[in-house]
């Protein structure tokens, strides 16, 4: 099987912005990103910008930390944002309807580690880490689907 990845280090916030506005401009309903990570390396700031890109209208893009799940609606589909930090069982993760929203929404999920054996086989994998001075991150995207070879592609350029 045909494996994907990529490094990059994401020089500010605002690079972390421009890279989720890319990669959203190519996302489609199924498509499941999980983002890892320690505390404070980026994910939600990477799936705010993302979100906030694809909204028709912006709005504010809260972290789902206590609320579990954010459902935004786009035109082409609903984008589902979860932080499943406070889950202790993959269980919980079928009783908030996320692996149906897997099959017909865009998803970003941050910790994804609490899904187990629910993950995607197709998801995309966004891990990020804390870059060597304050505001930089280091990114590693990894991917098995071949449909994510032209995102592979053309970030990679």
């Amino acid at each position: 099987m045909t494996s994907f990845h990529l490094s990059l280090d994401l020089s500010s916030a605002n690079a972390t912005q421009d890279l989720a506005i890319r990669i959203g401009a190519t996302l489609q309903p199924t498509d499941v990103l999980l983002l890892e990570g320690p505390i404070g390396a980026g994910k939600t700031h990477f799936a705010r910008s993302l979100i906030q890109s694809l909204l028709p209208v912006a709005e504010d893009v809260p972290s789902p930390t206590f609320t579990l799940v954010q459902v935004y609606e786009t035109a082409e589909s609903e984008i589902w944002h979860t932080d499943l930090y406070r889950l202790t069982s993959p269980d919980e993760v079928v009783e908030l309807g996320l692996t149906d929203a897997f099959e017909e929404a865009i998803c970003l999920v941050e910790w994804p580690d609490r899904l187990a054996d629910l993950q995607p086989d197709n998801a995309l994998f966004l891990s990020f880490s804390l870059g060597k001075d304050e505001g930089q991150r280091h990114l590693r995207i990894t991917a098995k689907d071949q449909k994510w070879a032209p995102l592979f592609e053309s970030l990679a350029q």
